[in-house]
């Protein structure tokens, strides 16, 4: 089993990574999340999970085990393959998505592409417990400095639709969003969406 491939990026796309380990080119499946982390750097290393099937053998990389371990969690529920897992962590950061989980916000989650209500339930109820008990809720505690817990969700999602309805793409509405309710957890829908047309 193969725990991770460190080496030169050889090529980098915002889903793919080829990683030259020497003289060896690993073709790798990334998520938005993992492509912001390593991108401008010259060598990386990325945690990876095989996943072995008789017409297939794919590999993902993870910038960091959280992801990774967020990523077998949501493979773990029924409906849910690999492919959408990433579509989910490059809407999400670990952090979002473990504030979505646990604050059972099924709505934002099914914002995801390809994701419907109720496979975002399905999500919701598989992993709300085993989340707590993992390594991964620890590991995000006070991410920047403020509780997951106390970015008001509503205000969240609202803003997050709003700017998506105006044709911006999800993922950066949504780290834009984070970012402006991490500096005021208070602040109206209204005044994020403005703010963040100014930064999009």
């Amino acid at each position: 089993m193969i725990e991770y491939i460190k080496g030169e990026i050889a090529e980098l796309r915002p889903a793919t990574a080829v990683i030259d380990c020497n003289g060896l080119g690993y073709g790798i499946n990334i998520s938005l999340n993992t492509y912001a982390a390593i991108q401008g750097k010259k060598e990386c290393k990325l945690y990876i999970h095989e996943a072995i099937r008789e017409d297939a053998y794919t590999l993902y990389g993870f910038a960091d085990k959280q992801e990774r371990e967020l990523f077998l969690l949501l493979i773990s529920v029924s409906g849910i393959g690999g492919n959408t897992a990433r579509m989910i962590l490059s809407a999400l950061s670990p952090s979002e998505l473990i504030n979505v989980i646990s604050t059972e916000n099924a709505t934002l989650l099914k914002t995801v592409k390809g994701i419907g209500l109720k496979t975002a339930q399905r999500v919701i109820v598989d992993l709300k417990d085993k989340i707590k008990t993992s390594s991964v809720a620890t590991d995000t505690a006070g991410i920047m400095g403020i509780p997951a817990s106390t970015i008001n969700a509503q205000v969240q999602e609202e803003a997050i639709s709003a700017l998506t309805m105006l044709g911006f793409a999800q993922a950066p509405s949504q780290k834009v969003v984070l970012a402006i309710l991490q500096e005021d957890p208070q602040a109206p829908v209204e005044q994020v969406i403005k703010i963040a047309l100014k930064r999009m």
